[in-house]
Parts: structure tokens; sequence; C-alpha cells
């Protein structure tokens, strides 16, 4: 890719988005505090060592530095000078009192791109406010479309079962630093762009049609558990053996195929003629459609509903990913060497790019663990200068 880049993150949004331009082939060097990011010490362990991170920081070099020493910081800027972009994700204004806000970092490097991944963004009123990805969630409007339909349930609201919230403005980040190139190698000289990535603002763009039916009709969208409020029918269906299967029936074609299936062709003239009678009376539909999935095993439904061309699925388990023939035909679950554990199983490289697919390099490595070739290569500090600020504890 002949790109460079430069984070300064910690946690999930910011090394999400490098770690997606990692996997293209930029060059990634992660700056860390001497004790590292907090994600290392996240989610299972295998002797001290988090799983996770064999993923999260895979296909970057680490390196580390304290940015509360005035060494650590120059060593900052200059790292930022032979980058092509910086992308961090701090609370707003916080590099800038350490000395590394925008001004300082384009000093040497007048087009630097610098992406800012936060809670809100770097302006308005709620600047200042602690924020996670949970609470874009919830800001975004995805939290309260999450659960299940209003009056069934009396459990707090249901969350989606990752960091989603960090991962979409983490995608956001990635999606602006390439636009901000291409515009950067179409007009040489120009002065680099800033990107401000909010997670409550990232959360709420995949709303829908959410924002301008609230606008137009006053309406306020509903959560409606595993059904949706635009389609039918598209919901889990119950089967014999106590499984599930989603099945996405929801043209009128593919409705058809579905009423053939279940011989109710009075379904076809009734109330449920038209996506939009179907989503009145979804329902009374799922209903009638549950009493045929209920007749059938979970393996032969999915066989009757492939047979039709209808899409269907059952709810995949992550054992049922890792041994998905599709997924492991495409290379979207591979096993990759990691020297802290032997073999990982990894999620491939989104997007598949046919003529460059990308590739999975090494898998997270050691803190701190291109010190050297960094600071030394890159930089041109000598052994013993490399060896004296760690003494002085600039790096780790």
């Amino acid at each position: 890719m002949g790109l460079r880049i430069l984070e300064i993150g910690h946690f999930v949004a910011a090394p999400f988005c490098t770690r997606l331009l990692a996997d293209l082939g930029a060059d990634i060097i992660k700056l860390e505090p001497p004790d590292g990011d907090p994600v290392r010490q996240w989610g299972a362990h295998i002797d001290g060592k988090s799983v996770w991170w064999s993923v999260h920081g895979r296909n970057k070099r680490s390196v580390t530095l304290n940015l509360k020493t005035e060494k650590g910081r120059d060593l900052a800027r200059s790292l930022a000078t032979q980058c092509d972009a910086v992308v961090e994700n701090f609370r707003p204004g916080q590099l800038a009192k350490l000395g590394l806000g925008d001004d300082e970092l384009r000093r040497a490097r007048p087009d630097l791109i610098i992406a800012h991944v936060s809670g809100y963004g770097q302006d308005g009123p709620y600047r200042d406010r602690a924020a996670f990805g949970v609470i874009g969630e919830a800001i975004g409007g995805l939290r309260h479309l999450t659960n299940h339909g209003p009056g069934t349930t009396g459990l707090p609201p249901v969350r989606v079962g990752v960091s989603i919230g960090d991962s979409i403005a983490g995608l956001y980040a990635a999606f602006g630093i390439v636009a901000a190139l291409c515009r950067r190698y179409r007009s040489p000289g120009e002065a680099g762009l800033t990107l401000d990535v909010a997670l409550t603002e990232s959360v709420l763009s995949m709303m829908e049609g959410m924002l301008p039916e609230f606008g137009a009709l006053n309406i306020v969208k509903q959560p409606t558990g595993g059904a949706i409020a635009t389609a039918a029918p598209s919901n889990a269906y119950p089967t014999s053996d106590g499984a599930w299967i989603l099945i996405a029936a929801n043209s009128d074609r593919l409705f058809a195929r579905l009423v053939a299936l279940i011989d109710a062709p009075e379904l076809l003239h009734s109330d449920f003629a038209g996506n939009r009678n179907r989503v009145h009376n979804a329902t009374r539909l799922d209903g009638v459609i549950s009493g045929w999935t209920r007749t059938m095993p979970a393996v032969e439904l999915e066989q009757v509903l492939n047979a039709a061309d209808i899409p269907n699925s059952k709810v995949f388990t992550v054992a049922d990913i890792a041994q998905d023939p599709q997924f492991r035909e495409r290379g979207m679950v591979r096993e990759v060497a990691d020297p802290a554990f032997g073999t990982v199983l990894h999620p491939g490289i989104v997007p598949h790019v046919v003529e460059a697919p990308g590739e999975v390099s090494w898998p997270g490595c050691e803190l701190g663990a291109h010190n050297a070739e960094i600071f030394g290569d890159m930089l041109g500090l000598s052994p013993e200068a490399i060896l004296q600020m760690r003494e002085e504890g600039v790096i780790g």
C-alpha cells in the first residue's frame, strides 16, 4: 500500500481502524505506553497473555513511549514526520496538552492527515464527557432498537455482544483516512486534513430512516425484538428440535415461494399482500410461519428453504463459524501461527481485494517488539541512546 500510519490509540476504536488498514498493507507503528495497551489484558488468557491480542494487534509494529516525558514527546513528533497519517482516540484536547496537538504534529509535515476518534467529537457541549462504545451505542439510538418489543420484558435493554460502536467509529476513521489520502495525492502541496470521528455520530449514521421518519412524521421508532420494522417476514422462527431459523422472505417473489412451501395460497390475497400489509400484520404472519417451522427439525428446514432459494440460516455460534465451509474457503476463518499460543484462529481480511487480498503477516506482537527497529533504523538513534532512554523511563 505504501502508507505509513502512527497509531496513538488504546482500547478498541483507533486500534480497529489501523488493523483494517494494516490488513490491506499499510505499515502501522503502534505507539504504546510502557505498560502497554489495556486490551493486552482483555479477554481469555493463556499463560498470562491475551488471545484476543493476537488479532487486535496483528500486522502492526509496536513501540513503547512515555508521553509524559519531554524526550518521549519529541520522539512521537519525530515519528509523525515519517508517517502519512496519525490516528488517536484520547479525550479531546489531551494530546494538545502534551504538546502533540495538530499544529505541533504538522510543524515538520504540513500535509499530515490526523484522525481524532472520541466519544462525542472535538467540539460541542458534550465534548469533555467520558464515553466508551456502549455510550455511543446508547446515544446514537442503537441500544434502544436492539431491545425486545415494548412491554414484552422488564429486563434491561439488550446490547450488541461486542463493542460495535467502537468498531463502527474505527471503520469510519479508516474510510476517512483513505479519502483524505486520495485528496492529498490529487492536490499535492495542500495542508493535511483533520478527521473528527465521534462514536455517537458513527452509530447514529447507521440508523437508516429513524431520524427522517421522526422529523417528517413524529414517529419514534421502537424496538421489534428479532424482527425488523420495515420488512416482513423477516424474523427468527422456532423448529421442532428447539433451534431457531432466520427466514428473510420479505420481497413479494420470495414471499410467494414461502407461501407455496407452507401450502397456504390464501396468504397472497389477504392482509399479507404486499410488504406494507405484511409489516402491519407481522405478528399474525409470524405466527403462521412459526406454526409451519415447528413441524421440522432445523437441518430439514434449512434444506427445504435452500431448495426454494429463500434466504435463511440458523443462528451461528462461534463453533459453527469456525467450521463453516464458506468462511474457510474464502479465508475468513484462517489459522495463524502465533509464537505465544501455537496456532490461533483469526478472522480474515475485509474487503477481499481479488488482485491483492492482503495477509496476516504476523499476529499481535510483544510490547515494544520493534523499539530498536523503529527508533534505530527509522529515527537513526544509536543502541546506546536507546538503552539510555530505556533507563530513563522514556521507552519501555
